[in-house]
C-alpha cells in the first residue's frame, strides 16, 4: 500500500521538500574553535593530524577549526577564553594557560616528577591524577578530557652550560613553574610569545630556552639560533592536556565525545614515539647542537632542591599535597621496581 509518507518522498512535492531541507542539515554542523599552545611548525606534529582525523571522520556532523599559538588570544589567556566560551577547546599544559586551579603547578614541567614519557599516562590513568584533574576543572566549568606525555625539558643555549655556575644570569624562555624552580640557580625566566622566541635569541634578548627536548629544538628552528644542548634535564616528560568548555562538551552526543577522545589518544600515542625516537636520534646524528653535561655529583644538588620544592608546593593546599604524595609514591614504586623502570 502507498502511504502518505511514501507518496511525499517519491513525488515532486517530496523531492522539493528534501531539497529545501538540505541547507538546514548543513547549517546544523557543530563548529568548534580550538587553540593550541604550539606554533605552526610544532603543531604539525602535536595536534594538526589529530584534528584533521577528527574532521574527516565527523564530516558534516562536526568540524573543528584549529588555531596556533597566540592566534586568537595569548597563551596565558587560553583558560579564561575557553571558560567564557570564546574558544571551545584548548590543547595546552595547565601552567602555560594560567589555569586558576590547584593542579596548575603540576602541568608542563614539575621538576623531576617524571623520568620517562610513560610516567605521565601511568600517573594519570593508574595512580589517580585523572580523578583529581576532573574534580579541579569541573569546579570551574571546564572539561579535562585527557592528559598525555610529551618531551623532556632541557636547556638549549647560545653559550655552553657545563656547571651550575654557568646558569647564573642566563635569561631563559621557560614555563612558569620551571622558571620558579630554576631561579634559585640564577636563571632569569623570561615570558614571550612563542613565535618571538627565535628572534629573541638572535637579538640577545634571550640566552637560551628550557621549554622542550632536542626534537622540538630542531623541529621549530631553535637549533638554528642556539649552539649547545644540555643533556641534564629537570623533567623527563612534559604533561599536557586537551580541555573543552564544559557546556560545549556536554552538548556533544556520546559518539562525538568518544570520537574526540579517540583522536586525542591517537595524538598522545604519536608523541610517545615521535619524541622518544627523536630525542635519541638527534643527540646522535643532529649537527646543529653540541652536547654538554653537568657532572652527576653537581647535578645532584638540583635533584635535591626539587625534593624541597615538592614540600613547599605540598604545603600550599590539601589538593597539592595529594598530588605530591601520588608523585612521591609513584617514583618510590619505580625505584623499587628497578630496571627498566628506574636505573639506580
Amino acid at each position: 500500500m502507498t502511504t502518505r509518507r511514501k507518496f511525499l518522498t517519491t513525488t515532486t512535492v517530496g523531492a522539493a521538500a528534501a531539497t529545501l531541507a538540505a541547507p538546514a542539515i548543513a547549517q546544523s554542523t557543530i563548529r568548534w574553535r580550538m587553540q593550541t599552545y604550539a606554533g605552526a611548525a610544532l603543531a604539525e606534529h602535536v595536534i594538526t593530524p589529530a584534528i584533521d582525523m577528527f574532521n574527516k571522520i565527523a564530516g558534516d556532523r562536526m568540524q573543528i577549526e584549529l588555531f596556533y599559538a597566540d592566534q586568537l588570544v595569548p597563551t596565558g589567556e587560553l583558560f579564561r577564553a575557553m571558560q567564557q566560551g570564546t574558544i571551545d577547546a584548548v590543547q595546552s599544559d595547565d601552567d602555560s594557560m594560567a589555569s586558576p586551579t590547584e593542579v596548575t603547578v603540576f602541568g608542563g614541567y614539575f621538576p623531576f616528577a617524571s623520568r620517562y614519557s610513560l610516567d605521565v599516562p601511568v600517573l594519570f590513568n593508574q595512580y589517580g591524577l585523572n580523578e583529581i584533574w576532573d574534580e579541579a576543572y569541573s569546579a570551574v566549568g571546564v572539561k579535562h578530557i585527557s592528559a598525555g606525555a610529551w618531551d623532556p625539558c632541557h636547556f638549549a643555549t647560545v653559550e655552553p652550560i657545563r656547571s651550575l655556575a654557568d646558569l647564573q644570569g642566563k635569561r631563559v624562555f621557560t614555563f612558569p613553574t620551571a622558571g620558579r624552580f630554576l631561579t634559585q640557580f640564577g636563571v632569569v625566566p623570561v615570558t614571550l610569545p612563542w613565535e618571538d622566541i627565535e628572534v629573541a635569541v638572535q637579538t640577545g634578548e634571550l640566552d637560551g630556552i628550557a621549554w622542550s627536548g632536542i626534537t622540538e629544538d630542531y623541529t621549530v628552528g631553535w637549533s638554528n639560533v642556539t649552539n649547545y644542548f644540555l643533556t641534564n634535564n629537570i623533567s623527563g616528560a612534559w604533561a599536557g592536556s586537551f580541555f573543552a568548555n564544559m557546556d560545549r562538551w556536554n552538548e556533544l552526543p556520546d559518539d562525538l565525545q568518544t570520537l574526540f577522545r579517540v583522536c586525542t589518544d591517537q595524538s598522545h600515542y604519536y608523541r610517545q614515539w615521535w619524541y622518544w625516537g627523536g630525542e635519541a636520534h638527534l643527540r646522535v646524528h643532529g649537527e646543529d647542537l653540541e652536547l654538554t653535561t653537568i657532572p652527576d655529583e653537581e647535578w645532584a644538588q638540583v635533584e635535591a632542591a626539587a625534593q624541597v620544592f615538592w614540600e613547599e608546593i605540598a604545603a600550599e593546599s590539601p589538593t597539592k599535597a595529594r598530588v605530591v604524595e601520588i608523585i612521591r609514591q609513584y617514583n618510590a614504586d619505580m625505584e623499587a621496581a628497578g630496571r627498566p623502570y628506574r636505573y639506580t
